[in-house]
């Protein structure tokens, strides 16, 4: 079940709640009982993972246009 991060507009509390996704966007109240919440986005779900560029070759000549 995914984990949701809210932060409370009343006391600025930032709190947890696991959820399933069809009530991703339902209210919530902070643990102190304030409703005054907002959904923050969340970086869990983004791969920590890095793409290299491809090296060599490149267009039309090769990669051996630069530097001439």
């Amino acid at each position: 079940m995914p984990t949701y991060e809210f932060r409370c507009r009343t006391c600025d509390d930032t709190f947890e709640l696991q959820r399933p996704m069809s009530e991703s966007s339902a209210p919530a109240s902070c643990p102190d009982g304030h409703a005054d919440t907002v959904k923050l986005l969340s970086m869990a779900g983004i791969s920590g993972t890095r793409q290299q560029p491809a090296q060599g070759g490149g267009g039309c000549c090769g990669g051996g246009c630069y530097g001439s």
